[in-house]
């Protein structure tokens, strides 16, 4: 038999038992309370119009749903999704020992409400931010600081969501947060990286964010699939946006420090200010003229000048971005929009897929709920807390994630229509396992903005597309794995350095037991079962009573478990 050195073996020993804990941390997953939570909550109207819309549905496609979420299952899954991060043990035990009858509409109340008004205003500047301008964290003409800046002071201040748009698409000022910066805007992040090339992206965009609508294709003919969006459509929507422009500013090299976003005169490219036409080209080599035309046919005057008012008190000019910030906001796409990209972020799904390509060729699942919820969602001055508090107090999101083997006909992630009858299980996003990490582990949670991108740098995945799409995801790659599994965030995560979160359990004068639990509540929001705390006991055992290293061990299995990753 070959000798291996003793540095080797304890090598070897590592290994296998990093092998063994990766294999129990794939295994963990969506062990449920033993018990069920039926909540007497007060009727909210707009509650009841969604819950009614998707039992009549299930009805329909003849769909039994599943049972409720527990209790501490749904708690983890609301924390998650409004504040961008998983509950804290206190929160936890808190929200487990409430009285209240009420007490899911108590803690949304409380989440959507003053005392988390900063991480929730945080988190939806990180989605948005995301929605806006994407993963592209080298884009010199965008300052993403300036603009998370904006949306945080937005969400804080909780402004009507038809006021935001309007904000985004007629900003002007400096897009970055510097000092001595006189004319700060943070807004103008939206289109100051998308004016390049006549403003083909903001075209694009704009569309797809805010109406729905996919028209990118559009540019070079007549959208192949809908057939309600033309070429001349999209050039006529372009041209309310030839008014704007996004100026350089360097640093007294080639850098770009910040970029001004103004609006000036155009005259159009035949030079007549009072025309101010721009020309696109057929396929077959012919050449048009448009205007601005809104996408429903809607005409505002051809002018190219700004508005001003001459000597005898003639007016004259029009600004073209407010005017389509107006036209946007009055068409009964701008509601539909949002619910739909809002429940697709809730529920998984929306009732489109893609959620912003509405048209004759992709039909929503549950049009009468789409169209209701949105008209709702006006009817209530475009107030987004409200729109959230409704759909995390619906049926369907408060379902278990556990399939019945008679719900395998709600299989969205098969290409299926998706029924609602289940709350399907995603991964989280890389923002919400950053900040949960921190939670979790009670580390310092006012890290850097600049530390979490260079984090989620890891993530980004870029496509080749003329809109310079990108995203953030977990797709499997090794890098990504091991990342995961042995970073940096991960180790110091699971350090045992004096006073950090683990030193802290495992100092603690309490059972082996009770610490066990500590950490599954912490990793988890639940506690570990019987079959848990026996393997925990068999780590133990082969750590042959090292019980610092056998918790490290346990709570590195958990901080990498399915269960801990996965929104469920």
């Amino acid at each position: 038999m070959r000798n291996y050195p003793g540095k080797y073996l304890a090598f070897r020993s590592w290994v296998m038992v990093r092998l063994a804990l990766v294999s129990m941390a794939l295994c963990l997953f969506l062990r449920r309370d033993a018990f069920l939570y039926a909540e007497n909550v007060s009727v909210i109207p707009q509650v009841a119009f969604i819950d009614s819309q998707i039992e009549s549905a299930w009805a329909d496609a003849n769909i039994q749903p599943a049972e409720e979420a527990v209790d501490l299952e749904w708690c983890r899954r609301v924390y998650l999704d409004l504040v961008g991060r998983i509950p804290t043990v206190d929160e936890v035990l808190e929200y487990k020992n409430a009285s209240s009858r009420n007490k899911r509409s108590v803690l949304v109340d409380r989440l959507l409400g003053e005392g988390y008004t900063k991480e929730y205003a945080k988190h939806w500047a990180n989605v948005w931010t995301t929605i806006l301008v994407g993963r592209d964290t080298d884009n010199r003409m965008v300052d993403r600081d300036g603009l998370r800046k904006y949306l945080q002071a937005s969400w804080e201040a909780n402004i009507p969501y038809d006021q935001f748009v309007e904000e985004l698409l007629t900003a002007t000022g400096e897009n970055a947060t510097r000092e001595g910066a006189t004319s700060f805007n943070g807004a103008t992040n939206f289109l100051s990286g998308k004016l390049a090339d006549g403003g083909l992206q903001a075209t694009a965009k704009t569309a797809q964010i805010f109406l729905g609508m996919q028209v990118q294709c559009s540019q070079c003919h007549n959208h192949p699939f809908n057939s309600g969006v033309k070429q001349n459509q999209f050039w006529e929507l372009n041209a309310f946006f030839r008014q704007a422009r996004a100026l350089r500013r360097f640093d007294g090299g080639r850098q770009v420090a910040w970029i001004e976003l103004v609006d000036e005169d155009f005259a159009g490219q035949g030079g007549d200010p009072d025309e101010a036409e721009i020309f696109y080209e057929l396929r077959n080599g012919l050449v048009k003229v448009a205007y601005p035309v809104f996408v429903d046919g809607t005409e505002i005057p051809r002018s190219g000048l700004l508005p001003g008012v001459l000597d005898d008190g003639t007016t004259y000019g029009v600004n073209r971005r407010r005017e389509l910030a107006s036209l946007i906001q009055s068409n009964p796409l701008f509601p539909k929009a949002v619910v739909n990209r809002l429940w697709a972020y809730f529920l998984g799904y929306g009732f489109t897929t893609p959620i912003d390509d509405f048209g004759s060729h992709n039909l929503p699942t549950h049009p009468a709920l789409l169209d209701g919820l949105a008209q709702r969602f006006a009817d209530y001055s475009y107030d987004l807390k409200s729109l959230m508090r409704w759909i995390v107090l619906s049926k369907p999101y408060g379902l278990t994630s556990r399939m019945k083997a008679e719900s395998t006909k709600d299989a969205p992630d098969s290409g299926e229509q998706p029924h609602f009858s289940r709350f399907y299980v995603r991964q989280m996003q890389p923002e919400q396992l950053y900040n949960s990490l921190l939670v979790a582990t009670k580390a310092d949670r006012s890290g850097s903005a600049e530390r979490q991108d260079r984090w989620l740098s890891q993530f980004i995945i870029a496509f080749g597309t003329d809109e310079g799409d990108s995203s953030t995801t977990f797709n499997g790659t090794i890098p990504q794995i091991l990342m995961l599994f042995n970073g940096d965030l991960i180790e110091a995560a699971t350090s045992l350095d004096q006073d950090g979160f683990l030193d802290q359990i495992v100092a603690a004068n309490r059972t082996n037991r009770d610490k066990i639990n500590a950490l599954y509540l912490a990793a988890l929001a639940r506690w570990p079962s019987m079959s848990e705390l026996r393997y925990a006991n068999h780590l133990l055992l082969a750590r042959k009573g090292e019980v610092r290293e056998a918790l490290q061990d346990v709570w590195w299995a958990l901080l990498n478990s399915n269960e801990f990753i996965l929104n469920h």
